[in-house]
Order: C-alpha cells, then sequence, then structure tokens
C-alpha cells in the first residue's frame, strides 16, 4: 500500500531495486552539496553509502526551507541532505540519522563593528536570518525585536548582507561561519547561541530500513580518519578544534 500512495520513492529495498537515492537540498551551502563542481560534506558521504549499496545518488534542488521537508513528506526524495539541523521542531514531522556533522549556532558581524557575545547585544543588532531555517527558530527564541529583524534573505545570503551592510549581525550554524570566514577574513565569530545541535539526513518516519542502513554507515564513518578528512577539506584546518569546543558545550 506504500509503494503505491508514493511510487516516486522508497524505502531502502525499493530504492535498491530502482537503483538511485533521490535527495532533496537547498542549495545555498556548497560546502556541503555543489551540483556544479559536484563535491561537498554531504555528497562525498552518501556517495560512499551509494556505493555501498550500488545506488546511484541524484541531487533533486528545493526552492527553499521552509518547502524542504513538506517535499520529502510529499514523496518529491527518498532523504533531505545539505546541512539540515536536527531540531526539535523538525524531529515532529520527520526522522533524523544520527549526527553528521556536530554543529551549533553563532553570532556573525564584520569589522569594524562589534563582536556579539551576548543575547542582549543580538537584540540591539539589526539581525539576518532565513526563514524557515534553524537559524530563525533560535533567533526567534532569543526574542530578538520585529522591527530589527530582516528574515527575507535567500539562503546562503547572510555573509553578502553583512559585507553591504544591509544588516549587523546574523546567525549561522558554526559550520556556515567557518566557510564564511575563510572567504571574508573580516567576518567575525562571536558568542554561541542556543543549545549544541547537530547535523544530520532527514527520511520520512516510515523509512526505517533506509534509516538504519544511514545510521549504521555514519557511525562506522565518524570513527575513520576519513570523517576528519572531510573535515578539514570542507571547513578549513581550524574546523576540528572548533568542533571540540562545540561538543564541550
Amino acid at each position: 500500500m506504500l509503494a503505491v500512495a508514493a511510487p516516486a520513492t522508497a524505502d531502502l529495498p525499493e530504492a535498491r531495486k530502482r537503483g538511485r537515492l533521490d535527495v532533496l537540498f537547498v542549495p545555498g551551502s556548497p560546502e556541503f552539496v555543489d551540483l556544479e563542481k559536484h563535491t561537498g560534506f554531504d555528497v562525498e558521504i552518501l556517495e560512499g553509502f551509494g556505493r555501498l549499496h550500488h545506488l546511484d545518488v541524484k541531487w533533486v534542488p528545493v526552492k527553499s526551507w521552509d518547502q524542504l521537508l513538506p517535499a520529502l513528506n510529499a514523496g518529491e526524495g527518498d532523504l533531505a541532505g545539505g546541512g539540515i539541523t536536527a531540531t526539535a521542531a523538525r524531529k515532529k514531522s520527520v526522522r533524523f540519522t544520527t549526527e553528521v556533522f556536530p554543529s551549533r549556532h553563532v553570532v556573525v558581524t564584520r569589522k569594524p563593528h562589534r563582536v556579539v557575545q551576548t543575547v542582549e547585544e543580538l537584540r540591539e543588532e539589526r539581525v539576518g536570518t532565513i526563514r524557515g531555517t534553524s537559524m530563525a527558530e533560535v533567533v526567534a527564541v532569543a526574542g530578538v525585536p520585529a522591527a530589527n529583524l530582516d528574515d527575507t534573505f535567500a539562503s546562503g545570503g547572510l555573509p553578502a548582507a553583512l559585507r553591504a551592510g544591509r544588516i549587523t549581525a546574523a546567525v549561522l550554524g558554526v559550520e556556515d561561519a567557518l566557510v564564511a570566514q575563510r572567504a571574508d577574513p573580516a567576518l567575525q565569530i562571536g558568542g554561541f547561541l542556543g543549545p549544541r545541535q547537530g547535523l544530520a539526513f532527514a527520511l520520512r518516519a516510515r523509512d526505517v530500513a533506509s534509516l538504519a542502513a544511514l545510521d549504521e554507515y555514519i557511525a562506522n564513518l565518524r570513527r575513520t580518519p576519513s570523517w576528519n578528512r572531510l573535515v578539514v577539506k570542507y571547513f578549513g584546518d581550524l574546523a576540528l578544534d572548533i568542533l571540540r569546543n562545540v561538543q564541550k558545550e
């Protein structure tokens, strides 16, 4: 009955018969998925998973973050990737794999502006965020006044908004902040915001075989030097030390 209800996607045994795994993602985070170069942290992980299970991996772009999980549950893909934070709100609609990448939200500003270290300081800034993201969730919890908030930016657009002076502060996942600072050394990473979180792949609740297989693959990968190599490759030489601090919090 499930196969009839959702012919476009299926759990792992049916995906193997099809020979393909369709992965939804929101463009804008090339460190996780860069279709043009066919590179990225999530690309390499899922390509390895695909080889193990004899599956071609097809990346399917979704227009915005607030459409990503609804598209997954509507059967437009087998899973979702591309740097997704496994928040409590999202866990109400999908299942997440074991953690792929440890994360924590940080406040980012740009020189010569001050480094923002506290929630109280953040509330005084012109803060940019992206509707439908985990960043928007923590900004809302922080109580940034609506008059100080701009959530109209597209995925990946916050560093450029800081450079242009459209906003004075943004909240990014530490993984995005590391990449943005490599591209623009004037960016400053300030205080943590919200609890420690993790990035993972999202699946529909019924796809238990896919979830179990991905969990096993990710757990094994995290025990090898290959995971450290991927972190340094896509997030820089300082990333491993910063991620250790994230996990201590």
